[in-house]
């Protein structure tokens, strides 16, 4: 029969906290780095969209015969206001 003694309790939480600054020192020296890093492939994966956007549009309107041509003008916009 295991049965608890309080040395080996005592060796559990002084590993515990020795786990708990190592991962929070670790944390603070990787975590800009990481940071940087997803900052940077977001930055890159949105320049990519914007340049896939852009080069439809560009190439249907590179010739002026292709634009799309102005809707008719139907009529003139009147503002009513209401009278009491």
């Amino acid at each position: 029969m295991v049965t608890a003694s309080f040395t080996g309790f005592l060796k559990t939480i002084a590993i515990l906290i020795l786990v708990y600054y190592a991962v929070k020192y670790l944390l603070k020296v990787f975590a800009p780095v990481i940071i940087q890093q997803v900052v940077k492939k977001a930055e890159q994966s949105f320049y990519e969209q914007q340049q896939n956007a852009q080069q439809p549009q560009q190439q249907a309107y590179a010739n002026t015969s292709d634009r799309p041509k102005e809707k008719k003008k139907v009529g003139e916009y009147i503002d009513f206001e209401e009278i009491e």
